[in-house]
């Protein structure tokens, strides 16, 4: 194992044990039987391609991908693909017992960010990712072996699965995007904070009014936790180092870097602090992202001029490949999404809610669907509409259902099945015109990027006809009971 503490195996239904950092992770998930190991890959488009064709094609768990002896490069120098593609390491992440899967996982993780008490981190003078340093003309950020990851790349991507740190300029609160980052050469990446609402993109765009370079910090190998925060909306001026620590239970140890002072996790496996400066850019892209298509070549991208680079003995590569679900990204954002929006249509007072899932199909933010018992007249539509705009549907979705509590909103069979039974379009479906979009919006035109529309579909029993409608084809539950006993080698074997 590839930390110093041996990780114990991981009980069924127990809460996982604390772990440090991205290697004590590992070591938990290669005790429950999640981990595969790659020895002599090429990371030119070999490990990508691996990595979609496991994915895509091997039934059962999505193991996490660790490989080794990359071609080029030498031993101990690892990339990690992987970290969110599995109910179990999910769970690991956030702290959850081991048991929970699917609705259980959202519904766990929704009542843990409501009783959520944020712990700010602390700072310590040194840590592990302070093991070697690169400066000046030292820098080679291709030392590391940075993947090229789909064909039609621009070139080879370093943050794909990473933690970009910024600083509000005016009132200090820290945040942590992940964002793509192209490497151009030795010492300079891309930095692509695609839309206006991104908050490291408004922390960017306030330095440059004031005439002055943003500085960064771009981690490309941390705690996983950190990761599924960069990742997904959480509400502006909240530092996502306080969330998580409020999730983990405990604070982070940060250290800060040597000429931004930025502060950023001590047991990073990779930092690369730098500076973005005002009008410097260059063309970056095309890149395979998370929508399943290739962005378009960005003609203006932010350069981060690279000033200091830190890293561990035998340092993890932490990446991921976007593309067609599923990927590294679609579980773990339906996961987020759902549990963010079930926590915030109870608190605008909505009742009877049985459950919220976002479909990994749907890449977790644009097909979201609501269960509830529905209470009165207009409740489904209640539903629908608030669903819609609060935090987890209101940025990039597209598609929002609800259905009675009969139906099972993790199953794509059953949701299906009630929207083709239970509505009739010309009543069951609302438009909302020129909500939240983002630039990789490939439905948008490029002239309205920024704006989408949204379909909310009442896929529930009409409320004034629900006690007449037909009774529904299916064994009762006494009887399917019975049966099982009875012919359980027959049915399951």
């Amino acid at each position: 194992m590839s930390s110093s503490q041996q990780a114990e195996p991981i009980s069924e239904g127990n809460l996982p044990r604390p772990y440090e950092d991205v290697r004590q992770w590992l070591d938990l998930v290669e005790s429950m039987g999640e981990l595969k190991r790659v020895n002599g890959a090429d990371w030119n488009l070999e490990i990508g391609t691996m990595a979609e064709l496991i994915y895509r094609e091997r039934s059962g768990t999505i193991p996490a991908l660790l490989f080794d002896r990359i071609k080029g490069y030498p031993e101990g120098f690892r990339i990690l693909f992987g970290q969110q593609t599995s109910y179990r390491r999910l769970a690991l992440m956030a702290g959850l017992p081991m048991d929970s899967v699917g609705l259980k996982l959202v519904s766990r993780f929704k009542e843990k960010l409501n009783k959520l008490q944020p712990i700010p981190p602390r700072v310590v003078k040194t840590g592990p990712v302070f093991e070697n340093m690169m400066a000046g003309d030292a820098i080679d950020i291709l030392k590391f072996p940075v993947p090229k990851v789909h064909e039609l790349d621009g070139g080879r991507f370093i943050g794909t699965a990473c933690i970009a740190v910024t600083r509000d300029p005016e009132v200090g609160w820290l945040n942590l995007g992940t964002y793509r980052a192209m490497v151009h050469d030795a010492n300079s990446v891309g930095l692509f904070m695609s839309s206006a609402g991104k908050h490291g993109r408004m922390h960017m765009e306030k330095y440059f009014q004031q005439g002055k370079p943003c500085p960064v910090v771009l981690c490309v190998g941390q705690d996983p936790l950190l990761l599924l925060a960069a990742g997904n909306p959480i509400e502006l001026g909240y530092s996502e180092y306080d969330y998580c620590g409020g999730i983990r239970g405990r604070p982070y140890d940060l250290v800060e870097g040597q000429v931004t002072g930025l502060p950023f996790p001590a047991h990073a496996e990779i930092a690369i602090e730098g500076f973005l400066h005002p009008g410097d850019v260059k063309p970056d892209g095309p890149f395979g992202e998370w929508l399943g298509y290739y962005g378009t070549k960005m003609e203006d991208t932010p350069l981060l001029r690279i000033e200091r680079v830190y890293y561990r003995n035998d340092p993890i590569l932490c990446v991921a490949r976007p593309g067609r679900p599923p990927t590294d990204y679609s579980l773990s954002k339906g996961m987020i999404r759902a549990a963010q929006i079930w926590d915030r249509i109870e608190k605008s007072g909505l009742p009877n809610v049985k459950g919220v899932w976002s479909l990994e199909s749907g890449i977790g933010s644009l097909f979201n669907v609501i269960s509830i018992k529905q209470a009165y007249p207009g409740h489904s539509r209640q539903a629908l509409f608030l669903a819609s705009q609060v935090l987890g549907g209101a940025y990039n979705g597209r598609f929002v259902v609800v259905v009675d509590d009969d139906i099972d909103p993790t199953s794509e069979f059953d949701v299906l099945w009630a929207m083709a039974t239970r509505c009739d379009p010309e009543q069951a479906v609302e438009i909302i015109r020129r909500s939240a979009s983002g630039s990789l919006d490939v439905c948008i035109p490029p002239e309205n990027k920024g704006h989408s529309s949204r379909c909310l579909i009442d896929a529930c029993m009409p409320y004034e006809r629900r006690h007449q409608f037909p009774p529904i084809t299916e064994s009762s539950e006494e009887l399917k009971n019975e049966i099982r006993a009875k012919w359980r080698e027959t049915i399951y074997e």
